[in-house]
C-alpha cells in the first residue's frame, strides 16, 4: 500500500509517496525563475505549478497500480493557524481533491510547515519526536520562525515562540547571492564561494527583541560590503555567519526560556553545511538530510501514512 503526498510551496513542486515499510520515493521540480529576478509573483507561482504537477505525479506513479495508492495527503497553507493562505497552495490542493475522489481514498489536509518537520523527521530517523516535545526551527526562503511541538495523537501540534521582525533568512541569501551574480535559489552557490574564503571573518553581532530577530540589516551591510570591492567570497561568508550567529541567538534565548529541549531544524537555509557543522557541535541539534531539507511533499507523505494507520487504529 501507498500514502500519496502533495506540496506545492512557492518555489518548488513535488509529489511523494511512501509504504508500508517507510519506504520514500518523491519528485519534485523548481519553478523556473528569471534570471536577475528574486523570486515569483503568485499567479506566476500557480502557473507554473499547473504545468509541472502533471507530469511529476505521471512520474512517480509509472511503477505502480494507482489502486493501491490508500490515503492523500496535501499542504493547504505555509501554516496551520487561521488566516494562513498563500494561492499556490491551491493547485496541490485541487489536485489532491481530483486524485482522491477518482479513486475513493481518505484525503487529509496539513500546512507546509508541518510537512517540513515531519520530513526532517523522517530524514533523522527520530521517532520519538511524535511522543515528547521539542523545538523545531523552520528556516526557509518564505519563513524564519522557531515553533513548540507538542505530540498530538499522530503528529504534533504548533506553537510559534521565535520569528523574524522582517527579512527571511532565506530571503537575504538570496538577495545578496542575486547581488553577487548567482543563480536563484542561491543557497547552494553562496555556500561555495563561503567555503572558498580562508581570511578573518569578523561579524558584526546580531540583536534579537526578546527572542525574535530581525535580518534586514545583513543585505545593506553585504551591499556596503560590495560597492567597497570586497571579495565575493567575503560577502558570502559574511552573510552566512551573521545568520548563523542570528540563529545561534534565538536558539541559545528558547533554551533559556523553555528548557533543555531537544532541537529540530529544517527548511532549506538549514541544509547549509557551514551552519548545520557549527550547531550539531553546539547544541547536538537534530537537521534533515538536504533532499528532506528544502520544500519537499515527503513529509506530508509520511504524515499521511501516520494519520492513516492512526485513523485504522
Amino acid at each position: 500500500m501507498y500514502y500519496l503526498g502533495i506540496d506545492t510551496s512557492n518555489y518548488t513542486t513535488s509529489v511523494a509517496l511512501i509504504d508500508e515499510n517507510k519506504e520514500i520515493i518523491q519528485q519534485k521540480k523548481l519553478l523556473p525563475v528569471k534570471s536577475g529576478e528574486i523570486g515569483l509573483r503568485q499567479s506566476d507561482a500557480v502557473f507554473h505549478h499547473t504545468a509541472q504537477l502533471h507530469s511529476l505525479y505521471t512520474d512517480l506513479v509509472k511503477n505502480i497500480n494507482p489502486a493501491e495508492i490508500k490515503a492523500i495527503g496535501v499542504s493547504t497553507r505555509p501554516r496551520n493557524v487561521e488566516g494562513s493562505y498563500m494561492p499556490c497552495f491551491t493547485v496541490g490542493h485541487n489536485a489532491a481533491k481530483i486524485i482522491s475522489a477518482t479513486l475513493n481514498v481518505p484525503l487529509y489536509a496539513f500546512s507546509h510547515q508541518e510537512g517540513h518537520i515531519a520530513a526532517a523527521i523522517f530524514s533523522t530517523e527520530q521517532e520519538k519526536f511524535f511522543s515528547e516535545k521539542f523545538i523545531a526551527f523552520h528556516v526557509s526562503g518564505g519563513t524564519t520562525e522557531a515553533v513548540l511541538a507538542k505530540p498530538d495523537n499522530f503528529g504534533f501540534k504548533l506553537d510559534i515562540i521565535a520569528k523574524t521582525l522582517d527579512l527571511n533568512a532565506g530571503q537575504a541569501i538570496d538577495r545578496v547571492g542575486v547581488m553577487l551574480g548567482l543563480g536563484f535559489p542561491c543557497g547552494k552557490e553562496l555556500e561555495k564561494l563561503a567555503l572558498n574564503y580562508k581570511g578573518v571573518l569578523k561579524v558584526k553581532k546580531s540583536t534579537l527583541k526578546n527572542e525574535n530577530c530581525c535580518l534586514s540589516g545583513i543585505e545593506n551591510i553585504c551591499n556596503d560590503l560590495y560597492k567597497n570591492n570586497s571579495s565575493k567570497e567575503y560577502i558570502a561568508a559574511y552573510c552566512l555567519k551573521y545568520i548563523e550567529n542570528t540563529l545561534s541567538l534565538m536558539t541559545d534565548k528558547l533554551l533559556k526560556k523553555y528548557g533543555n529541549l531537544p532541537l529540530l531544524y529544517a527548511g532549506g537555509v538549514m541544509s547549509n553545511s557551514i551552519i548545520r557543522k557549527s550547531f550539531e557541535s553546539k547544541y547536538n541539534a537534530y537537521f534533515a538530510a538536504p533532499e528532506f531539507s528544502a520544500d519537499n511533499a515527503a513529509g506530508i507523505a509520511y504524515l499521511t501514512y501516520r494519520k492513516a494507520i492512526y485513523d485504522k487504529s
